[in-house]
């Protein structure tokens, strides 16, 4: 098995909403906001090669939207899936699976490209992975979500016919060497992948913790739908994660790709900082 960084790019988010309680004299000392409180934003999103499968765990935001929805959220880079993806010797054509961690906007909204008039998967010769549960929660969203599922991205997926549903159980095994964490704080069903690759266990965050800011117990986003699920989400899988020695990768974090943890004082803290490349292959 080889993995591989693959960043999608960078956007902003209202650094209140993404800290949620913590006050701004704390967190804008590890990400400073702009003028308008905007904070800066990674979509980093990992490629496994496993034998013949090139599995893209989430895609970012994508490129089909309109200046209105782009002027909210100001991606910004170089940065693309297609451009990190040649980086590593891979294109589009070559992902036979599409895993989407969920189905909000800066996680799935690459699934999709408008070609002329129509809506296309971009990875055309994949599969792409959800589940039920998280699916009739994006596609009959509550108000709150709303915003963030964009039937654009979600619904062309079901008409290609590429998408399969996995039939979730926290802690399953989904492939050899993957297992699926299943979290229900941020939104219903989000799944959080936990890679056995070489020796090294390595867990995919994703919006359960965004940014090596989030490993503290107490921050926790205001998008979550239930932050007391997150809270208790989070207590039981860094406490694995100490335990077992992981890797967290974080999907969202503007400069740090991975860390290791450490427990000081009763504390979960971050240990050391590493890039993915350095770490693994």
């Amino acid at each position: 098995m080889k993995i591989y960084t693959i960043n999608a790019g960078y956007f902003k988010l209202d650094g209140g909403a993404m800290y949620g309680v913590v006050p701004k004299s704390m967190w804008n000392k590890i990400n400073p906001a702009d003028d308008n409180n905007m904070c800066t934003w990674a979509m980093r999103c990992l490629l496994v090669v496993d034998g013949e499968r090139k599995i893209l765990i989430d895609n970012g935001m994508g490129t089909k939207q309109d200046e209105k929805f782009f002027n909210h959220f100001y991606p910004h880079g170089e940065d693309s899936i297609e451009k990190n993806l040649a980086k590593n010797g891979f294109s589009t054509d070559d992902i036979t699976d599409v895993f989407l961690t969920h189905l909000h906007f800066d996680h799935c909204g690459g699934s999709i490209t408008r070609e002329g008039d129509k809506l296309v998967p971009t990875f055309k010769n994949a599969t792409y992975w959800s589940n039920q549960l998280h699916w009739d929660s994006a596609t009959h969203p509550n108000e709150r979500e709303k915003a963030s599922f964009l039937k654009e991205n979600i619904l062309p997926i079901q008409e290609s016919g590429k998408l399969k549903f996995i039939d979730i159980v926290d802690g399953m095994e989904w492939l050899p060497n993957i297992k699926l964490h299943v979290v229900n704080g941020h939104t219903d069903a989000l799944m959080l992948p936990e890679i056995n690759c070489n020796g090294t266990t390595l867990l995919f965050c994703a919006d359960l913790i965004p940014s090596a800011g989030h490993i503290s117990m107490p921050w926790v986003m205001a998008y979550d739908m239930r932050p007391l699920v997150t809270l208790n989400e989070k207590h039981r899988l860094l406490n694995k994660a100490i335990e077992g020695n992981w890797v967290l990768f974080f999907e969202h974090d503007p400069k740090i790709e991975c860390c290791t943890l450490q427990q000081t004082d009763g504390r979960i803290k971050l240990k050391q900082t590493y890039k993915l490349a350095d770490l693994i292959n």
